[in-house]
Parts: structure tokens; sequence; C-alpha cells
């Protein structure tokens, strides 16, 4: 079973940018996505990308979030600027369709206003 470790969250102030990564203990040859939840709402996805690097993005973050793939580091990227407080939430990486591995720990993203 594929594990997955995600990283790169932080605190920042609204318009700043951070980078996430997630990184699979095997080869990942799925379609991949992040997701996020906040606190007391549903876990949603934000940004996908497919084994050859087709990407696509929830309404919210097109144009600020942008998806990227290392299949030979079995890593998976999330490019965020221009963040917003309403990006606060915890990060996670997992496959775009099921059967999903097994939810890592995730990757807390604070942003202030």
């Amino acid at each position: 079973q594929v594990q997955l470790v995600e990283s790169g969250g932080g605190l920042v102030q609204a318009g700043g940018s951070l980078r996430l990564s997630c990184v699979a203990s095997g080869r990942i040859f799925s379609a991949m996505a992040w997701y996020r939840q906040a606190p007391g709402k549903q876990r949603e996805l934000v940004a996908a990308i497919t084994s050859g690097g087709s990407a696509d993005y929830v309404d919210s973050v097109k144009g600020r979030f942008t998806i990227s793939r290392d299949n030979a580091k079995n890593t998976v990227y999330l490019q965020m600027n221009s963040l917003k407080p309403e990006d606060t939430a915890v990060y996670y990486c997992n496959k775009r369709r099921g059967p999903l591995y097994t939810w890592g720990q995730g990757t807390q993203v604070t942003v202030s206003s």
C-alpha cells in the first residue's frame, strides 16, 4: 500500500505563497489530486493532474494554484499564490479517483488577513 506524506504548509499572510509537496512511498501511475478540509467543512478536491500532466482546478483556485508532478520522484506539488484567508485548511493529496490510498496526515495551511 502506498503511503503519502504531505509537507510545505505553514502560516502566511494574505497574498503570500506556499509550495506543498506530497511524496509517495511507491510509484504513482494514477491521476493524483490535492484536497483540503477546513474546520467544520467536508473535504473538497482542489486540483487534479493526470499521469500525463493535464491539470484541472476548482473554480475558487483557478489562476492562483498550480498542480504539478514529478513521476520519477513519486511526488506531486501544489504551488499556491495569492493566498486568501478562505484557503485556510489542512491539505491532503491522494488519487483523483478511487480506490484511494490511505490518507496521509496532511499539512496545515493558515492564511492570515
